[in-house]
């Protein structure tokens, strides 16, 4: 069937996946270094990657190609959110870590003690989906913020679903991904830790930007830590 679709432009494409982040339906990849419409069958045609290509190589033209599968790209999606299983990669393998009280005052008399709850907690490895999200205070945090501040386990990670990221090296919006955390789970309310330095407005920016995506009305807050490791806001 001839139907609307993208078009990437390989010579202006410099590869930085800022489009297949922001494709929903999972039709790009980064293949060699540039951007590929991997699954014709997956683009909606809607071109929601458009804005998010930084150098204006997408485009839509109007050619033969298969029709849109929503049930595929539905079905593909919720694979996504499936926890890892053995075979996997062990280091992205989903963990709730249960810290109770009684393993907590165990855990004490050996020095501090972790207040991480669950693994993973790097933003682009985590599901959208999962049962440590339930009713969940979410705490986003850039990665330098507990390097900077000494007390951050206690201070901001106790009882919370911690999410660590850096747009900066990332070099992807994560507001997508938070959206989809912040509207499918039972989430209570977001704290964003964030470092003074520019480059973190970006993590801000992605936590504002799925807050108001959602259509959820919930407690948040934002801190911001100096390089010399004081709480400024």
């Amino acid at each position: 069937m001839v139907r609307k679709i993208i078009r990437i432009d390989e010579e202006k494409c410099t590869g930085c996946g800022l489009c297949a982040g922001a494709c929903h339906e999972g039709a790009i990849d980064i293949v060699d270094g540039k951007a590929k419409l991997v699954r014709e069958n997956f683009c909606d045609g809607f071109g929601d990657c458009l804005p998010a290509c930084p150098t204006g190589a997408i485009s839509f033209e109007e050619r033969e190609a298969p029709a849109y599968d929503e049930a595929a790209v539905k079905a593909s999606q919720v694979k996504k959110t499936e926890p890892r299983r053995a075979g996997g990669c062990p280091g992205s393998r989903m963990m709730d870590l249960n810290r109770d009280d009684k393993n907590t005052a165990a855990q004490g008399s050996f020095g501090p003690v972790s207040r991480l709850n669950q693994w993973p907690c790097q933003i682009k490895l985590l599901p959208t989906q999962a049962p440590f999200f339930h009713g969940a205070r979410l705490l986003i945090a850039a990665d330098c913020t507990a390097y900077a501040y000494a007390n951050m386990h206690e201070a901001f990670m106790k009882g919370k679903i911690t999410l660590i990221g850096c747009p900066k090296l990332d070099a992807v919006d994560y507001s997508q991904k938070l959206t989809e955390i912040i509207r499918d789970n039972d989430v209570k309310s977001v704290t964003v830790v964030r470092m003074e330095v520019p480059c973190c407005g970006g993590l801000q920016r992605a936590a504002e930007t799925a807050l108001r995506n959602s259509g959820k009305f919930i407690p948040w807050q934002v801190v911001t830590i100096s390089r010399d490791g004081r709480i400024l806001d």
